[in-house]
């Protein structure tokens, strides 16, 4: 299947937190492409300025240089970002669910008040529309009343989730989603992600796991100290990587796509 039209454009953009001396460059001039229905994974370890340059495609963080586009307009406008109705079409999903939903509200209330927001609803069709919307995500009725601290990691995850997708956002920004949750619950959310793309979705996931950036993206970039050093199609840039950094992340994951890159470094 071919890609779809461009959806995001990030043109060279740097990410700069402080002045002069004590200024710190997150992110140094990076460019990505995002088609529509295409999954993209960001990796790198903790500190490589992924999230940061996540975080700037969502608008929540304004570039210090370069320009992020969405379908052909630049996401800012002075200091406020996604103008013009644009702000539902991208949403994100961050790596803490807890931190990221309202201790008082169920999950239910959460994902309505969303609907409310986003599609101008009343509140018996809005919760109507949030209760599809979780059991799409595996959230029975019953937890679906509880309140964030009744509920699991992996299940307050997909209420994120569900509340993200409440917007009916072209494309979906995931922040280390799988980090914060055990194996089971990762492999839910992942095939939830996946099942998503059959929509002609577009998730861009920022991840310090490589499995979980295989199983999913079709490319990947590969970040350290806050540079794209090097780019691909996922199963090249897995099988055949060019990079020592590269080779050294996937020397460090475990069965056999790691061996087989300890191998690889053994004989270079």
């Amino acid at each position: 299947m071919g890609k779809g039209n461009l959806l995001m454009d990030v043109k060279n953009v740097s990410v700069t937190f402080g002045t002069g001396a004590s200024a710190v460059e997150a992110v140094k001039n990076c460019s990505i492409k995002v088609h529509e229905g295409e999954p993209i994974g960001i990796v790198g370890e903790s500190g490589s300025g992924k999230s940061t340059l996540a975080r700037a495609m969502a608008g929540l963080q304004q570039p210090s240089a370069g320009e992020i586009l969405f379908r052909g307009e630049s996401i800012f406008k002075g200091n406020k970002s996604y103008q013009n109705g644009n702000r539902n079409q991208v949403q994100m999903v961050f790596q803490d669910p807890y931190g990221s939903l309202n201790p008082q509200l169920t999950g239910l209330s959460a994902v309505a008040e969303s609907v409310r927001i986003h599609k101008k609803v009343g509140r018996d069709e809005s919760e109507e529309n949030a209760l599809k919307l979780l059991q799409r995500m595996g959230i029975s009725k019953i937890d679906a009343l509880k309140k964030p601290r009744q509920l699991s990691g992996g299940q307050r995850q997909r209420v994120s989730v569900a509340r993200a997708l409440s917007a009916s956002p072209s494309l979906l920004l995931a922040d280390e989603p799988t980090s914060a949750i055990d194996q089971s619950a990762q492999a839910q959310l992942l095939k939830l992600f996946h099942g998503l793309l059959d929509d002609n979705f577009s998730i861009v996931l920022v991840s310090h796991d490589l499995g979980v950036i295989r199983y999913l993206t079709k490319r990947v970039y590969v970040m350290k100290d806050g540079v794209f050093v090097e780019s691909g199609d996922t199963e090249s840039v897995f099988n055949d990587p060019q990079e020592d950094y590269t080779k050294l992340l996937l020397a460090s994951i475990p069965g056999e796509l790691g061996k087989a890159a300890r191998a690889k470094l053994a004989r270079s």
